[in-house]
């Protein structure tokens, strides 16, 4: 585990990022965390499948139970198929899916997905560094609230955000997938 916890550390936004810095510091909410590659050749997409592709099944059901009550204020939500059974591919282009989200950008050291909606804008970001011959990449979530609901969203799911991150970029350090 001490290993483990070696290759997983929270972080600041990289700089080398698209997202903007003053859309990053203006954001509700923001996380980021490193996680040292023992797959020096991995890209940004084969990052995205080796932590977000791979979740257990108690997880969806969750995802699904969230996404049925926050569709009952009509925010937009994936389909359960999105989420049970995500498609993996060997190639992705901006506008496309990536699991369940939409593609906003893609270049050989970042890929943005996320979602826009009536009550907030996510956008997941994962970099790629390179930091003295040791290869990492820095996840990242932007949250950008647009009203009193996204907020109350927020509060409400951040500490459910930050556990199932760690616990899915954990679970693809152990499988050998990062």
């Amino acid at each position: 585990m001490s290993s483990q916890r070696a290759l997983l550390s929270e972080c600041g936004h990289p700089q080398q990022s698209v997202l903007m810095p003053e859309i990053v510091h203006a954001a509700y909410y923001r996380d980021s965390y490193r996680v040292e590659l023992s797959r020096n050749r991995l890209t940004v997409c084969d990052a995205f499948h080796g932590i977000f592709m791979h979740r257990p099944t108690w997880m969806k059901l969750i995802m699904m139970s969230r996404n049925y009550l926050i569709s009952m204020f009509g925010v937009a939500v994936p389909a359960s198929a999105e989420i049970m059974h995500p498609c993996m591919r060997s190639d992705y282009q901006v506008g496309e899916k990536i699991g369940a989200w939409p593609i906003f950008y893609l270049g050989s050291e970042e890929l943005v997905a996320g979602r826009d909606n009536s009550h907030l804008d996510f956008r997941l970001s994962i970099v790629r560094v390179e930091e003295e011959q040791t290869a990492a990449i820095v996840v990242s979530t932007v949250c950008l609230t647009h009203n009193w609901f996204g907020r109350a969203y927020i509060q409400l799911i951040r500490p459910f955000h930050r556990w199932g991150l760690k616990y899915l970029i954990r679970q693809a350090i152990l499988a050998g997938r990062l």
